[in-house]
Order: C-alpha cells, then sequence, then structure tokens
C-alpha cells in the first residue's frame, strides 16, 4: 500500500507516548481505535493498551509484554521500536494524521468491497446501495470527535447565541418559522435539531398543516426538503397552489376557472418554478436511503432548513422482524440526522384507532401507533384535531341507522366552510404544553390562524429541561431559551 495511507513513525510516537505517561491513554482512547493504526503489530499492542487500561494495570513495557504473549501476538521488533521511538508533546496533530490516513484506507477497503458486493449474485441493486450508505456512514462517524465539551466553552457559545438572538430582534421567533403566530409564541419556532412529529388520526388534515408551513416558508425564500410515501408529488404541488391562489381544490385538479383564476394560477405556477423546494415522491424508502438523500441535497442546498416525512409509519424497515424496534430505528435516526444537519425534521404520524371510542376524543401521546421510541426521540409532538370531523361522522351514522330501520331522517348538520380546529401541543422538550385554536378553511384545504390572540392555553408543567436534551451546539448553537 502506498505510503502515503500511513505513517509508521507517527505511529510509534503516540504509542511511544503513552508508554511514556500513561496518564494520556484515556484521552488517545476517546479518539483512536485499534483499525486506524496500519501496522498489525501497532494494532495489537493499542488492543493491549485497552485491555490494561479498562482493568486498572500499568500500561508499561512488562505488562504490555505479558497481555501480547498471553495471546499469542508477541512482536518484540515492533514494541523495542516504539520504546526507542521519541515521545511527542504535540499528541493531537499526530493523532489527526492517524486518523485521516485511516479514514483513506478505510474508504479503499470500501471501493474492493463495493466491487464484491455489486458482483454478488445475492443481492439486489436496493440492498448494495444501502450496504454501501451504511458503512460510509460508519466511516465517517468513526472520525468524530468524542470529546467532552467543557463548561468555558458551552458558556460563551451560550452567550454568542443569546448575544445573536437579541440582535435579530425578535422577542418571539428563535427557529424555523411555522407560519402561525401563536404557534411561534409558543414553540419560538422549530429549532436546529429538532424532531418534529405532527400527529392525527386520518381526514384530520396533517398533511396539509405540513404544506401550509412549507408554503410558508417557500414564499420567503426558504429552501425545504419534502419526503413524500404516499402521494405523488404533482399532487402535493396541486395543494400548494390551491392555498398559494385560493382556488378551489376540487375546481383546480379539473381545471374548472374563470379567466382571472386562471391568470392567477400561472402567475402561482411561475413562482413555484423559482421556489427552493425539492420532492421525493418515491414510496418505498428507508432510514439508511432518507439519510443518504438528505444529507446529499443539503450539501447541495444549504438553503434548506426544513425537512418533511410524510409519513413515518410506511417507511420501510432495514430487514428486522419486530415492527417496534424497525419504528425505534426509524425515529432515533431521524433525530440524530436533524442534528448532524443542524435542522429540524418534521415526521408526519398516525395515530392508533382506539383513541375513537373515548369520549373526548382529543388525541394524546399514547395514541401514537408505536409510540415509546418516537414519544422519546421527538423534541416536539404536535396534534392536529378538529372535532367536526367527529360531529360530520356521528351524523352519517345516524343516517345510516335511519335508513336500516325505515325511518325517516332530517340532517342537522351544517356544512361550514371555515371549521375550527385545534394544534395540541403534546410535548415539548424545551418549553410549555398546551392547545392553539387555528381555522381551516375547506375549500383550500388551509389552516390559517384566528383572527384573535389569547386563544392558547399554557401548561408550563410539563417542561422537560434536561440537560442532556438541550440543543445546545458549539459554534452553531441552538437553545430555545424559554
Amino acid at each position: 500500500m502506498e505510503e502515503s495511507l500511513y505513517n509508521l513513525a507517527f505511529e510509534r510516537s503516540v504509542l511511544s507516548s503513552i508508554i511514556f505517561d500513561p496518564a494520556q491513554f484515556d484521552e488517545f482512547d476517546a479518539v483512536l481505535n485499534p483499525n486506524d493504526f496500519y501496522l498489525g503489530a501497532h494494532q495489537e499492542i493499542f488492543t493491549s493498551m485497552q485491555s490494561l487500561a479498562h482493568r486498572d494495570l500499568p500500561i508499561d513495557e512488562e505488562f504490555i509484554k505479558k497481555e501480547l504473549m498471553g495471546r499469542q501476538k508477541f512482536d518484540e521488533r515492533a514494541l523495542v521500536e516504539i520504546l526507542t521511538a521519541n515521545p511527542i508533546s504535540n499528541t493531537t496533530a499526530y493523532v489527526q494524521e492517524i486518523k485521516d490516513k485511516a479514514i483513506k484506507r478505510h474508504l479503499i477497503t470500501l471501493t474492493t468491497e463495493i466491487k464484491r458486493v455489486t458482483l454478488s449474485e445475492d443481492l439486489n441493486g436496493a440492498d448494495v446501495v444501502d450496504l454501501v450508505e451504511k458503512k460510509l456512514y460508519e466511516i465517517t462517524q468513526s472520525s468524530q470527535s468524542l470529546d467532552f465539551k467543557d463548561a468555558p466553552t458551552i458558556a460563551d457559545a451560550t452567550l454568542d447565541y443569546i448575544e445573536e438572538m437579541k440582535a435579530r430582534g425578535d422577542s418571539v421567533l428563535v427557529g424555523v418559522d411555522t407560519g402561525y403566530a401563536e404557534l411561534n409564541r409558543m414553540t419560538t419556532g422549530f429549532g436546529k435539531g429538532d424532531l418534529v412529529i405532527v400527529a392525527a388520526r386520518p381526514a384530520m388534515g396533517k398533511t396539509s398543516f405540513a404544506l401550509n408551513m412549507i408554503q410558508n416558508l417557500l414564499e420567503k425564500g426558504k429552501g425545504v426538503a419534502f419526503f413524500s410515501l404516499e402521494m405523488p408529488a404533482e399532487q402535493l404541488m396541486l395543494r400548494l397552489l390551491s392555498v398559494q391562489t385560493s382556488i378551489q381544490l376540487q375546481r383546480l385538479r379539473v381545471g374548472d376557472m374563470t379567466p382571472q383564476e386562471y391568470k392567477s394560477l400561472n402567475d402561482a405556477v411561475d413562482k413555484m418554478r423559482h421556489s427552493k423546494l425539492y420532492v421525493d415522491d418515491h414510496g418505498s424508502i428507508n432510514i439508511h436511503q432518507l439519510r443518504s438523500k438528505l444529507r446529499k441535497l443539503k450539501s447541495r442546498h444549504p438553503e434548506i432548513e426544513l425537512a418533511v416525512i410524510d409519513y413515518l409509519q410506511i417507511m420501510n424497515g432495514t430487514g428486522g422482524k419486530d415492527r417496534h424496534l424497525e419504528v425505534s430505528e426509524i425515529s432515533r435516526g431521524l433525530k440524530m440526522l436533524a442534528r448532524e444537519l443542524e435542522m429540524p425534521i418534521v415526521a408526519l404520524s398516525q395515530l392508533n384507532r382506539g383513541l375513537e371510542s373515548r369520549s373526548d376524543k382529543r388525541p394524546m401521546l399514547s395514541d401514537i401507533r408505536e409510540s415509546g421510541s418516537i414519544e422519546q426521540d421527538a423534541d416536539i409532538i404536535l396534534f392536529v384535531y378538529r372535532n367536526d370531523v367527529y360531529l360530520y361522522k356521528e351524523e352519517k351514522e345516524r343516517e345510516k341507522d335511519a335508513i336500516a330501520n325505515g325511518k325517516e331522517f332530517v340532517s342537522k348538520y351544517v356544512e361550514k366552510e371555515e371549521e375550527e380546529a385545534e394544534i395540541i401541543i403534546g410535548k415539548q422538550r424545551n418549553g410549555p404544553t398546551g392547545h392553539i385554536k387555528l381555522v381551516f378553511q375547506k375549500k383550500f384545504t388551509r389552516f390559517v390562524d384566528k383572527p384573535t390572540f389569547g386563544a392558547a392555553q399554557i401548561v408550563y408543567e410539563n417542561i422537560d429541561m434536561s440537560s442532556a436534551n438541550m440543543n445546545i451546539d458549539v459554534g452553531n448553537v441552538s437553545m430555545p431559551i424559554i
């Protein structure tokens, strides 16, 4: 292998520094692993050092030799070369060099693996891509430092964040604009790294609610990625155009428009052509594929501020038989991806049918399908609720019963063009829970703010301020301030 892919002198110096000053080992162990060393003997020596450290034994020449001989891996020449190498003071630069060269070697090994699995008859193309993505992700993960952030670093980063918010001059909005004044006030917007779950029963309008948020961001020139697992991109565009033009969706679908409306439509289409919307409407995708696609898209279009998945429960698993474990992998993967890309990810979710047997059908956390992992990983959980949906269903049931019994039926249900809707904040890791009143315009499948404010009912006692879950990232801090 080319010498540019390894440096034995550096490896010897690092190992020599550990023997010279064993107190440094924990620092090295947090960054390096045995496979980062090129020479097999060096890998074995570092493995022996790990074993000794974990058993609280001295990391010196005699104990290393004893450990290696016990595993029949002792290479006297290699150990002598390490003992005679000069210890180093600037260990960080040497360690980084070893890590960089290790990554290059791992990538070369991966290219060989790609060729092997590609020629395998046991795997189809999708399986090969998934395997490669997984291996590449493992390589990139192993290259990241696991060091702690110390108090001065965190404090300075937090102060920088506060000063940035002060300079912005907006006392309400901190994260991504939701498009709704009262929701912004209660959440301060969706923060970088947030996993937001929007859950509802069918026909409540969770997709419409998400599209309304998207429309708001697009109008402000922001970028949005949308993964539509059950609806073609063209249908999504129809909904967005209906919201933008206020032309009834059903009329828009059949082209039933006045000349003025048609002009309005053309203007809206031209506006959408220049928007920063990216839709993936392949109906089959797993967390590895989604991770790969969103990473690539974000790297090419850093202006993307929000990703939406419609919806979580129909995402594919990665081969497991237990659906609960698959959903756990998906929700955890989405949370980690949101943190990695420093942007909120909104995942739509279905609710269990059981809530419809209750007298009060407003959703709660336990109503989310496979709710355990989703509830744990989410930073914010929003429920979309429209009571008129149930009133209409109940009226239809009464009509059906009357017809079945040969009775005359007079409907008392009044069809409304605008219905009251609630957005229920069931969980917010760094803020209050509560209820927000909106208006749902049925013809345009559009949620809008109520004309007056003050409808929010805030519950402050449910705030989880666990420091392990605060969204603070040094260098690009995103911490909602309550």
